[in-house]
């Protein structure tokens, strides 16, 4: 079917809320390069949000999923348990740098990760409140919508949040919040809102994800770390969009050093399929009764085929150094666009978890939204996929495949380039 064929069908049958407005309907795919209904080629800088940190349809993946489906697609592992949910869970806790023995919960999708993080929190702690941050995204649940950071879209239309949920500043000090200023605010919040005694745990990216791909201080990780510590609080780190790869460690925490309490992760954990994993020291995951955890579709079997393709595939191709080689490629274009464009400014990445800010000038820093959603309109019409973000609607994001050959590249920046230009940046 053609993309207007496609679209008359959307517009009768999809709900409105969850409903693209893009009127382009992807047929096939491969690595960065992506093709519509119509046969129009598009390169990819958005890689499904995050989730595509080796390409589109990776051929090691493919297999995997493949042989998986000649032998077992569904038992429901609290039913009958099988392989691939256990050896994954090995894997994990092999790499994931959370303090001790790593234990593993599999899920479905980065808001269940992040749901059953906050209850396994509470289980280990007997205490009931959550501290998040500003700018902070966790998914569309309702108990991840509380903890998000940011109201719309996600919480517009919904009622009340659940309660026990409280949010703290995030340091952004281009936005005008310091490290110290983030600091104070998360004490005022344990001592106007949410009290050592009553708190669980404090949730937060190393790099903010939806808020805008800001990486938080190593001396701030540290610190928050220091404050659990004194206070009997679990840390909490949502890796669900920095996490495989994409800052040039497999996580985005190793580069402080800190180890969490507990970890989630989902969007490249399987190249596309769909699994998230929360995981947490032995004490803390074990804390909850028996098939307390868990839910029919976890970890399944074709899943837990793709994340274990994906851990060989990191191994066998040096996926982590391709990373951190593509975040000094993007660092050196961004830091060139930041000197020609008048609007470009706070160009900033941690390995290729990049983005460039668009403002009215380098001196105000007064955010420019709409310009942000021209030059994405723009690149789009070029034959680019490219995402906005951030609590301004002012960033360009940048999550192209870590595999992107470097011809692939160098066009899709050029097209990025351009697109400025004629946005007027």
């Amino acid at each position: 079917m053609s993309n207007q064929e496609l679209q008359a069908l959307k517009e009768r049958y999809v709900a409105a809320g969850a409903a693209s407005p893009n009127e382009q309907f992807a047929d096939h795919a491969l690595n960065a390069e992506l093709w519509d209904a119509d046969g129009k080629r598009m390169i990819d800088f958005a890689g499904g949000i995050g989730v595509l940190n080796i390409g589109h349809r990776h051929p090691k993946v493919v297999e995997a999923v493949k042989a998986q489906l000649d032998k077992l697609m569904h038992t429901c592992q609290t039913v009958m348990p099988y392989e691939g949910y256990v050896k994954l869970a090995q894997k994990l806790s092999e790499v994931v740098p959370v303090r001790g023995h790593g234990k593993v919960m599999l899920a479905n999708s980065g808001a269940e990760a992040l749901e059953n993080a906050v209850k396994i929190a509470r289980a280990a702690t007997g205490k009931t409140n959550v501290i998040c941050f500003d700018g902070g995204y966790h998914g569309r649940t309702f108990m991840t919508m509380a903890m998000n950071g940011k109201a719309a879209p996600y919480q517009t239309d919904f009622g009340p949040m659940p309660g026990m949920v409280y949010r703290a500043p995030y340091p952004v000090p281009y936005h005008g919040v310091s490290e110290d200023e983030a600091l104070r605010g998360l004490a005022m919040t344990m001592k106007a809102d949410s009290p050592a005694r009553n708190t669980a745990a404090i949730v937060l990216e190393p790099v903010l994800g939806e808020g805008g791909f800001y990486p938080a201080p190593k001396s701030f990780l540290e610190k928050v770390r220091k404050i659990c510590d004194d206070n009997d609080i679990l840390m909490i780190v949502d890796e669900v969009q920095s996490g495989f790869g994409r800052t040039g460690k497999m996580f985005a925490i190793e580069h402080s050093g800190v180890e969490p309490d507990i970890m989630t992760m989902a969007k490249s954990m399987a190249d596309g399929m769909p699994i998230s994993a929360i995981v947490g020291t032995d004490k803390v995951m074990d804390s909850s009764g028996p098939n307390s955890l868990g839910g029919t579709y976890t970890g399944s079997p074709t899943a837990c085929a793709a994340a274990l393709a994906v851990f060989d595939v990191f191994k066998e191709e040096d996926i982590l150094g391709k990373s951190q080689r593509l975040g000094e490629k993007l660092k050196a274009r961004f830091a060139q666009w930041q000197e020609q464009f008048e609007h470009v400014d706070n160009v900033r990445n941690l390995g290729p978890m990049a983005a460039i800010e668009l403002v009215e000038s380098k001196d105000s820093h007064k955010p420019m939204p709409e310009l942000a959603a021209a030059v994405t309109k723009k690149a789009k019409e070029k034959g680019l996929i490219l995402l906005s973000c951030g609590m301004y609607g002012n960033t360009l994001r940048f999550l192209m495949p870590v595999t992107i050959e470097d011809k692939i590249l160098e066009e899709g920046l050029a097209i990025v380039e351009e697109s400025l230009k004629e946005a007027g940046a």
